[in-house]
């Protein structure tokens, strides 16, 4: 668990990686770029879609945020 705190730790099982381990805070780092990662590609596809499109200046005006 001590190398765990400063590098992965690959366990294997039969010779083949079965797992790894990382520190809480490299978790919790991996996590967050996953979840940015998943964010990224919402926007994209809802980006893509087919339909109309309006601008952030337009929407500020539609919401009287001047």
């Amino acid at each position: 668990m001590e190398t765990a705190q400063t590098e992965a730790v690959i366990v294997e099982h039969e010779g083949n990686r079965a797992a790894v381990i990382v520190s809480a805070a490299e978790y919790d780092r991996l996590l967050a770029s996953a979840e940015e990662i998943d964010d990224i590609e919402a926007f994209d596809a809802a980006r893509d879609e087919a339909g109309p499109n309006i601008s952030w200046g337009q929407v500020r005006l539609d919401l009287a945020w001047m």
